[in-house]
């Protein structure tokens, strides 16, 4: 007999209270804490530095739990965002039940639970990322009928002192790619954060070493990846929020650096954000139509390739962002999509769409008896851009934005075709192909730019505000970096400082 989601799930409030997260009730998260010694509550929210903020309560009694789990607490929204005057700086905020999780790092009892927004009057903060977000996703499913699922692969750096690591097992430089211990020498560390993220809820396909691995001077570095599986929107931001929390925490036990920088050093492999995408109708997938890639996937890819210059604005926010996106690596720099091609901007990976996909199992298990079923509902499309400095609510909501500009371009087919490639198109005997195609945005400044160029796409139906637009476009403009790399080039100890500034990026 199998077992229940609720029996298998980490999650320690799931489990205790035998229902999915989706359902928990104030009566619920009161209950748990009353029934399991829960001293302290930890109300956590987004800043404008994209970290999870942390507000801590004593739980004195349940009336005082009753009353912050129903009406929240007010913060000072100028503390937390630049763009908030100081003389209207009161905001709510509201905890969300379904986030409520038991911190692993506290030696007092304690639940966190992720908190939203709210103005003066009690609705959500027009401002706040996760209101335009959800207002994205909402426009999508009310225009289109279809509903967006994402995952991100969160990748990182490991920054150790090189005396302290056992090298007597040195991995080979770059070729760190699904590599194992004794060869890596953190992978504990990763496969703590995925416990613990699980137990916060977090849905993990799964963690691995990834290609960066090099030692400099008195330093080892070591790049992991950890990717989810594809959730609701608002469930893969506030997922990939608490993950980036937890790595820094365990790093902090390790004595060591976790560093989600898109850039560490030149010559080395970037951590990126890649994010995959799926559409659901009616709860179930559309992304595959005979056997092939769905009219409805190749709309959804052309609307966000046609807007594509411009999330980067929301997916790649500091100067280093643009040192990662060069020629001839994994990362993309132009405008076009691929199956399987990890040159592409949009990477359409191998997705069970043949009927023999389904029968593989029994080719490795001769003894396999049951149905063959299909397994094509496991197909996305990837967004390969963005990396961990993308303001992650707006940036899923620029998703949105595009996904929904596709369904609304008369020639989304057409833009679909004439974007799609087959071959490296970085190889001398491709060049012409490789001439034909637009280039992705090379720096802050570029980035900004684009995304005044297709405002009215992301301000339409009062997503975007005007005024958030412009803030972004200002902010990018103050980095000054238009033409960085070239004026970067050969100057190793400006980039290394330039770098260094980066490190903790959010």
């Amino acid at each position: 007999m199998k077992t229940s989601n609720v029996e298998l799930n980490p999650n320690k409030l799931v489990q205790y209270l035998n229902k999915p997260a989706s359902e928990f009730t104030k009566d619920d998260i009161i209950r748990f804490i009353k029934e399991n010694g829960i001293k302290m509550l930890n109300f956590r929210y987004v800043g404008g530095d994209g970290r999870l903020k942390a507000l801590t309560f004593v739980i004195r009694d349940e009336e005082h739990l009753d009353n912050l789990l129903s009406a929240g607490e007010r913060v000072d929204g100028s503390s937390l965002f630049s763009y908030i005057e100081a003389d209207t700086s009161d905001l709510y905020v509201l905890p969300k039940y379904r986030t409520a999780f038991v911190n692993p790092f506290e030696e007092i009892p304690t639940v966190d639970i992720l908190c939203s927004y709210f103005d003066k009057d009690g609705t959500p903060l027009v401002s706040a990322s996760e209101t335009v977000m959800k207002k994205a996703s909402r426009v999508l499913t009310e225009k289109t009928g279809y509903e967006l699922q994402a995952m991100g692969e969160l990748e990182y750096y490991i920054i150790a002192n090189r005396e302290e690591v056992n090298m007597g097992f040195p991995a080979v430089d770059q070729r760190g790619y699904h590599e194992s211990n004794p060869f890596t020498k953190y992978d504990q560390l990763r496969k703590e954060a995925m416990m613990y993220i699980s137990e916060a809820g977090g849905k993990i396909k799964y963690g691995h070493s990834e290609v960066g691995n090099f030692t400099d001077g008195n330093y080892y570095y070591e790049q992991n990846e950890i990717e989810f599986e594809t959730d609701t929107l608002e469930n893969s931001a506030d997922r990939l929020l608490i993950a980036k929390w937890m790595l820094r925490m365990l790093a902090d036990q390790y004595g060591v650096v976790i560093s989600f920088a898109p850039k560490i050093t030149v010559g080395k492999a970037g951590s990126g954000l890649h994010v995959h995408m799926k559409l659901l109708k009616d709860g179930k997938s559309v992304m595959v139509e005979n056997g092939d890639v769905s009219d409805t996937a190749k709309r959804a890819m052309a609307g966000l390739l046609d807007i594509s210059a411009g999330i980067t604005a929301f997916g790649n926010r500091v100067p280093t962002s643009y040192l990662r996106l060069v020629p001839h690596q994994e990362a993309p720099t132009n405008i076009c999509w691929g199956d399987r091609n990890r040159s592409a901007l949009i990477r359409v990976p191998l997705g069970w769409f043949s009927d023999n996909c389904s029968k593989m199992i029994a080719q490795v298990n001769p003894n396999y008896s049951e149905d063959f079923k299909s397994h094509s509902y496991k197909s996305t499309f990837e967004f390969r851009a963005a990396d961990p400095s993308a303001d992650l609510y707006l940036l899923l909501a620029a998703f949105a934005v595009g996904i929904r500009h596709g369904f609304e371009m008369d020639n989304a087919l057409e833009v679909a075709k004439n974007l799609y490639i087959d071959v490296n198109i970085f190889k001398d005997e491709h060049k012409d192909r490789l001439a034909q195609l637009e280039h992705l945005p090379a720096s802050c400044y570029e980035s900004a730019q684009a995304l005044k160029k297709c405002k009215d796409v992301f301000t339409q139906y009062d997503v975007f505000t005007e005024g958030m637009i412009n803030d972004t476009v200002k902010f990018l403009e103050s980095f000054d970096d238009y033409q960085l790399s070239e004026r970067l080039y050969g100057k190793n100890e400006e980039i290394k400082k330039l770098v260094d500034s980066y490190v903790h990026i959010a």
